[in-house]
């Protein structure tokens, strides 16, 4: 298995940039896809942005799109999530995700992930 902890969250103000880690321990972090999820107060949890394996493969939230860039390195079993031009609306608690899987697909649904962190919170005034 993996254990997840994000870093990076903050109180930030619109239009600022902040860069979210996530730091796996345990088994080899290439074996997993992976993601980072966010919720906000009173609303579901959402997927931002998801990762294959080897970092070939990503997708993200349409809202995210051009603003935020999901990465890892699996020699540091890391990923990361740079966020750039933030808006009010992407105050949330932010979650990374991992799935046991070696594929060259990236996974929305967060029922398929095996794995989360504690989580990390991002703030963003107007």
């Amino acid at each position: 298995q993996v254990q997840l902890v994000e870093s990076g969250g903050g109180l930030v103000q619109a239009g600022d940039s902040l860069r979210l880690s996530c730091a796996a321990s345990g088994r080899a972090f290439s074996n997993y896809g992976a993601g980072w999820f966010r919720q906000a107060p009173g609303k579901e949890r959402e997927i931002v942005a998801a990762i294959n394996w080897n970092g070939a493969i990503t997708d993200y939230k349409a809202s995210v799109k051009g603003r935020f860039t999901i990465s890892r390195d699996n020699a540091k079993n890391s990923m990361y999530l740079q966020m750039n031009s933030l808006k009010p609306e992407d105050t949330a608690a932010y979650y990374c995700a991992a799935k046991l899987i070696r594929s060259y697909s990236t996974y929305a649904n967060d029922l398929l992930y095996d794995y989360w962190g504690q989580g990390t919170q991002v703030t963003v005034s107007s």
